[in-house]
């Protein structure tokens, strides 16, 4: 059963979560921000932690901004932040391609993404066609497209600019070589903006598995893979019995933070609503902690 916190909870309830874990990882979307609106609290919260000594990181499946980018926009909301403690599942992907399944010198990536997922790729010195490349970037009929055997993995993430170009192009270089790799960033099927839900990445993936059929499906990367919190563990070392992950969604942060042997905090600022939790058909993941947003905790202070 969850410990249900809330505006009426005391100082003492909150400060001794505070002090329980040495380690606190965060999700960005509907946890810190909707969109490019802070939500209230945010800053004095994690002001406070850092008060108290704590590590902290922010782990997010949103693969439209590279690491860097993501600093500009916590330095733009004033949330303190570094580029090495920011984890997003685009550098993730980067890193399993290049660590991982050691993608070969000659072989290259089809993307199918934003800038942020070709900037981590490029860091990695990962060659990539496809994403933002003008040439894809159209509403034009797809001319014949060849098997390309150069093409060792197809890469997708969030595509706000998704087509049909770019679907026949994956499906071509997937269907025609079983040894092409299949990677999500992430499958999350929504991602909340700053007026409510919008297709997430899970949503620009399905079709072409659906298209590939049962046999033929993507790999993600983001959470609630392991792969992310291995990624995070490569670079930070933490006991998981001290570290809380929190987040607003039960299929994705709660349930990578369970697999990962972490406590967990549920905000109720972003995807999962209370009925999901107390309704007449409660989800199966319980997280430790629920509480209706990441400013509650400024109780403590």
């Amino acid at each position: 059963m969850s410990v249900r916190l809330n505006a009426q909870s005391t100082q003492e309830k909150y400060s001794e979560l505070l002090d329980k874990y040495d380690t606190w990882l965060f999700d960005c979307d509907g946890v810190l921000w909707h969109g490019d609106r802070l939500i209230d609290g945010v800053v004095e919260v994690l002001e406070t932690l850092r008060k108290r000594g704590k590590h902290i990181l922010f782990v997010t499946n949103n693969a439209t901004k590279s690491r860097k980018n993501y600093k500009k926009k916590f330095d733009k909301l004033g949330i303190q932040a570094e580029v090495d403690e920011v984890f997003g599942s685009a550098y993730a992907s980067a890193v399993y391609l290049s660590s991982v399944l050691k993608l070969p010198k000659g072989k290259k990536v089809y993307v199918i993404g934003m800038d942020g997922l070709e900037e981590e790729l490029r860091d990695e010195g990962i060659d990539f066609i496809g994403g933002t490349d003008p040439a894809d970037n159209t509403f034009e009929p797809p001319s014949e497209i060849l098997p390309d055997f150069s093409v060792g993995a197809v890469v997708i993430g969030l595509d706000m600019s998704i087509n049909y170009t770019k679907m026949c192009k994956a499906f071509r270089y997937l269907h025609s070589n079983p040894d092409c790799a299949f990677i999500a960033t992430n499958k999350d099927s929504t991602y909340p903006g700053s007026h409510g839900l919008l297709p997430g990445a899970g949503s620009c993936i399905a079709p072409l598995e659906y298209a590939l059929g049962p046999k033929r499906t993507a790999l993600p990367i983001g959470k609630p893979s392991k792969t992310m919190l291995d990624c995070i563990m490569a670079k930070h070392h933490f006991d998981p019995k001290r570290t809380i992950m929190v987040g607003d969604r039960l299929n994705t942060d709660i349930e990578f933070g369970k697999a990962g042997g972490l406590s967990t905090l549920l905000v109720l600022s972003g995807i999962t609503s209370e009925d999901e939790l107390t309704g007449p058909n409660p989800s199966p993941t319980v997280p430790d902690y629920v509480t209706d947003s990441l400013g509650d905790l400024r109780a403590a202070s």
